[in-house]
């Protein structure tokens, strides 16, 4: 999922681009998801920008929007897998295995297009092909869109409010609640723009175990994680999110192993590290350098392996978590799921940013789905009657079976017993 850095290397684009000139064509294809969830359709949104010069372009965490001649202005959530991309300019955060061709636009899965009438046009589409996206028109002044729904519902952008998210500031949060460090960080609602790798960063960074609760933190970790808090914002957003301009020793440069062959599983000095699950996350850990200093969710020895087990040595599972319902914002949160079907279509999504499903579903999904249809055909093997050949005979109930011997039928009887009463029933 874009982070606080991808996010403003979008906004540079668009400020390189757009700001300053008028679009003269807005294309837009409705999405119910993209546009639908938050209140919009694909015909208000080519009608409310159409013909507008676009006056700024900004961002709050992982929104980013552009500011308009007049109202509304399109607020725009890129979600587990949307991007903006650029005609004739690479936009790309991350260089694909495999090289994409810029021949085809629109490009596949685009939502919406906009192209400047000035010269020389510039052309942008926004494509999500998960469609976890969200696009919605803001109806208000440019200057009250941060106090205006949903930005007034996250919390404060580390980098941009960087006067906001002090010491102090930070204190006060983590002593507010009972959770792992770990989970506050990812909550818009208390602070916006930070995701599972941005996370897993600083934390490593201030020597913090990911699952300590966090109003168990001492005043010189809060005071550490503060630093680091900045340091890692500040430098993914200096960076445009651009990893090859990272420091070598950050765990970002090795943390994308998981499920390779091969995989070292060791930092740039050779020191070990190990993947987590973390309130439902994969969360990647340097258990010799982020040491348990208090009480933390589930305990976790040195050499990073679960030391919470269930008798029999089996350990707990702990069902996975949608990223994109950790990260949303707060305003768009909706109740929790009922245990069932809903728990299960959570978990499908689970740590977009640590695995790239190749066709869409993931291996968990495909095993998951063929254990169950085996399950269904076995409680149907075992439900079936067993027979030689003959018709197999339907199971009567009580009530049937005292239904035939009351209709006294033709043909031969024998006894029997039936809840301790003498009584004949007639054979098939």
């Amino acid at each position: 999922m874009p982070e606080i850095g991808e996010v403003a290397r979008i906004v540079h684009y668009l400020q390189k681009h757009f700001v300053g000139r008028t679009l003269a064509t807005v294309k837009a294809q409705h999405d119910e998801n993209v546009f639908g969830k938050v209140g919009t359709s694909a015909a208000e949104f080519e009608k409310a920008l159409k013909g507008k010069k676009v006056l700024s372009a900004r961002q709050q965490g992982k929104y980013f929007w552009l500011e308009m001649s007049s109202p509304p202005h399109p607020m725009m959530h890129f979600g587990m897998a949307g991007w903006l991309k650029i005609r004739n300019e690479d936009t790309a955060y991350y260089k694909p295995d495999k090289a994409e061709s810029n021949s085809e636009w629109p490009p596949k899965y685009w939502k919406f297009v906009l192209e400047t009438d000035e010269e020389p046009k510039c052309e942008a589409a926004f494509v999500d092909f998960r469609r976890f996206a969200r696009v919605r028109l803001v109806d208000c002044k440019a200057d009250d869109l941060r106090n205006t729904s949903p930005l007034k519902e996250n919390g404060p952008d580390p980098v941009i409010d960087k006067d906001v998210v002090s010491v102090e500031w930070l204190r006060e949060k983590l002593g507010s609640k009972k959770i792992p460090v770990k989970a506050l960080l990812l909550d818009q609602a208390n602070i916006s723009g930070i995701g599972n790798w941005v996370g897993d960063e600083l934390l490593y960074n201030a020597h913090i175990h990911p699952e300590q609760y966090s109003n168990t933190l001492s005043d010189a970790q809060i005071v550490q994680l503060h630093k680091s808090l900045h340091y890692v914002c500040g430098l993914a957003v200096e960076n445009l999110a651009d990893s090859s301009k990272f420091p070598k020793e950050w765990l970002f440069k090795h943390r994308w192993q998981k499920g390779k062959k091969d995989a070292t599983m060791t930092l740039e000095d050779g020191t070990k590290f190990v993947y987590l699950t973390v309130g439902g996350r994969t969360s990647a850990v340097v258990p010799s350098v982020q040491k348990k200093t208090g009480p933390v969710a589930k305990d976790v020895d040195e050499d990073g392996e679960e030391a919470g087990t269930k008798k029999g040595g089996k350990k707990r599972k702990v069902a996975p978590k949608d990223e994109q319902e950790d990260e949303e914002s707060a305003e768009e949160k909706k109740p929790a799921a009922k245990k069932g079907k809903a728990k299960k279509t959570a978990g499908k999504e689970k740590d977009e940013s640590d695995e790239k499903p190749t066709n869409g579903i993931s291996k968990e999904e495909e095993e998951a789905e063929g254990k169950s249809e085996l399950s269904i055909r076995k409680k149907k093997s075992q439900a079936a009657p067993k027979t030689n050949g003959d018709v197999p005979k339907t199971p009567k109930s009580k009530e049937a079976k005292a239904s035939v011997v009351k209709e006294e039928s033709a043909g031969r009887r024998r006894s029997g017993r039936v809840s301790g009463k003498e009584v004949s029933y007639a054979e098939d």
